[in-house]
């Protein structure tokens, strides 16, 4: 093999392209054009990653990219921005052509683009070295910016000034903070220092874009680093959360301040956006609620409400989705709800948050304890083990937790000669009671059995009077 083909073998070996992108750089140079597959999937692939996405740029316009792959189906993405979607083998790639940014008066977008002839310009705009290379299989790895240097250091560096690219668009900050966290990198002090600096400017950040770095940070390997180490930068658009900075617990149930056990507590939790999210959330309400006793230790009586009022105006100002925002809301109000293996207890507490969500509350009291000091630790996470034991037990034998899953309903009971109304769920209700408790079991025949007893008491006063009780707090 002569030295040319040998360094080609090599290059192949570097990043194994899928064939849908491989045809691509195939039909480009066959038009005689020039084509490398950039960015974020050349980045991961070097890490010996699966890359989410294949993206490719090209000296050709959009209109000659249209003759290069004739016969797909092709989707104009962004044809101001030289981009072109093509769907190869089900697979989307978005193609785009080489180009430089205008200027960035908002902070957000370039006012205009220009397309331009080289690869090194086009990567020249990128945000971070590291994101700044792109790959052919014959050519091998254009890396003008040394992003694979910085990639083995682990590293963030900024491609040229770091103040200019920040400012071009602040949400690089966030992006910074989140490789940082996702790939456990250090950033460079330059670079380090311009996020700093630059950080009012995520005020001109769409919440949304923010939401989305913010929770891919909060599930990374270094969070709680990256949390700590940023937390200024994090309170431009956490400001609610700025007060449990430093802030003494004064109890000897935690041997840190509030802040540096919430991020212990987002670290010690599955990496799981809502559980993330719930971690970060759950006591942020502690310094409003701090008081002491008589000999001076720490209170926050109140504190998990107070904290699910905060929980709800951040998740707003982030415009996540409602799933999202009540599930979260919900765990930070209930974190510190008591739970046993009692079989009623438990029941309860499924009926009324449901497997995946009692789970989850499981995982975050597991997170918070595992954050406070030592010598609690090992007897909590031994109860809090047992209590997640015996509700998996119970989950699996499919309990009957709410009306629709009892084993009768509305028609039996009409059947019955209950007239269509408000009593119908009462009586419902009154049943699914008595499953919950274990008095009854979730059968036909048992529950058949409990309504006639209900329908003959409700025939004696006492009984009557007990019905109209009944549906009348059951319309309220």
């Amino acid at each position: 093999m002569t030295g040319g083909a040998a360094e080609k073998e090599d290059n192949r070996k570097i990043i194994q392209l899928p064939n849908g992108a491989e045809e691509l750089l195939w039909r480009l140079e066959a038009c005689g054009f020039e084509g490398w597959v950039v960015g974020g999937c050349v980045r991961d692939a070097l890490l010996g990653q699966t890359p989410h996405d294949w993206d490719l740029c090209t000296n050709a316009a959009p209109a000659q990219m249209h003759r290069c792959f004739a016969g797909l189906h092709l989707i104009d993405t962004g044809l101001r921005h030289g981009t072109v979607t093509a769907r190869v083998d089900h697979q989307s790639y978005e193609v785009t052509t080489y180009r430089a940014d205008g200027v960035y008066e908002d902070g957000r977008r370039p006012n205009e683009v220009r397309f331009v002839c080289s690869i090194e310009e086009d990567l020249a705009r990128r945000d971070f070295t590291i994101n700044a290379m792109a790959w052919h299989p014959a050519r091998g790895i254009a890396d003008p910016f040394l992003g694979r240097q910085d990639l083995a250091a682990g590293v963030i560096r900024c491609v040229g000034d770091p103040t200019q690219r920040l400012r071009e668009d602040a949400l690089r900050i966030f992006r910074a903070l989140r490789f940082a966290s996702v790939l456990g990198f250090a950033i460079e002090p330059e670079t380090d220092g311009a996020l700093r600096k630059e950080r009012g400017g995520l005020a001109r950040i769409a919440p949304e874009r923010i939401r989305e770095e913010l929770v891919r940070l909060l599930c990374g390997k270094s969070a709680e680093q990256i949390l700590d180490r940023y937390a200024e930068i994090f309170f431009e658009v956490l400001e609610p959360l700025r007060p449990m900075r430093g802030f003494d617990q004064c109890n000897p149930h935690h041997d840190r301040d509030v802040w540096r056990h919430t991020l212990a507590a987002v670290t010690a939790a599955p990496a799981d956006p809502l559980l993330r999210l719930a971690a970060l959330l759950h006591d942020a309400g502690k310094p409003a609620c701090f008081s002491r006793d008589g000999e001076g230790i720490g209170h926050f009586y109140g504190h998990a409400e107070r904290s699910a009022v905060i929980a709800d105006k951040v998740l707003r100002g982030l415009h996540c989705d409602g799933q999202t925002q009540r599930s979260v809301v919900e765990l930070v109000r209930l974190h510190d709800l008591p739970l046993s293996t009692e079989p009623r207890l438990l029941r309860r507490r499924l009926a009324h948050l449901g497997p995946q969500q009692l789970l989850r509350l499981i995982a975050l009291q597991r997170a918070d304890v595992s954050a406070q000091a030592p010598a609690l630790r090992p007897e909590r996470l031994a109860r809090l083990d047992e209590v997640e034991q015996t509700a998996r037990e119970m989950i699996a034998q499919a309990p009957c937790l709410s009306v629709n899953q009892m084993a009768i309903g509305g028609r039996e009971l009409l059947a019955r000669g209950v007239p269509q109304g408000p009593r119908i769920g009462a009586l419902l209700h009154r049943l699914l009671e008595e499953v919950l408790d274990g008095r009854v079991k979730n059968e036909r025949k048992a529950l058949l059995a409990r309504l006639e007893e209900l329908l003959r008491e409700e025939n004696s006063g006492a009984g009557r009077a007990a019905a109209h009780r009944l549906e009348t707090a059951n319309q309220k």
